[in-house]
């Protein structure tokens, strides 16, 4: 499956991201990995890349600019989760909460950006997602993972 929006909305994409690096921690997530050889902040621009083109070619009606923003922040942790002995063992539960803190400290977040990223672990954390743009950040987030961990070297 070719994941190839039309021009304005790869702008509309690419416009976002901007917005949401400038001024940020954003790109010091760069320097984490987070599955196989792609780092946290590649990770994540791939999750939202893809959420949003899920959204638009299922043509499933989505506040696009929240989808965008909550999905490149959904694992805006800031810290090498590999890392065991620094306490970081049960990362996979509590990573939601530590991403939506330091969110809420950089950006001024609405009810869906904070759901998709206090939701997206689901169901290893046991609360479902509310809205449709949290629910394909969940989806997308599990399909990166594992292209990811597979096929190490492949982004969007």
């Amino acid at each position: 499956m070719t994941k190839k929006l039309p021009a304005e909305k790869e702008a509309f994409f690419k416009q976002e991201l901007e917005k949401v690096c400038k001024n940020s921690r954003m790109l010091e997530s760069g320097r984490y990995m987070q599955h196989g050889c792609t780092s946290v902040f590649r990770h994540s621009v791939s999750v939202a890349h893809y959420s949003f083109y899920l959204a638009w070619k299922m043509h499933i009606p989505v506040n696009e600019k929240a989808l965008i923003r909550g999905a490149l922040l959904h694992d805006y942790f800031l810290y090498d989760w590999h890392e065991k002995r620094k306490g970081h063992h049960f990362h996979g539960f509590t990573h939601p909460g530590t991403a939506l803190k330091n969110a809420e400290k950089e950006y001024e977040l609405g009810d869906i950006e904070r759901n998709i990223i206090s939701r997206h672990m689901f169901p290893l954390t046991v609360v479902p997602p509310m809205c449709r743009e949290a629910w394909l950040v969940c989806l997308a987030d599990k399909y990166c993972a594992v292209k990811e961990t597979f096929s190490p070297a492949v982004g969007y």
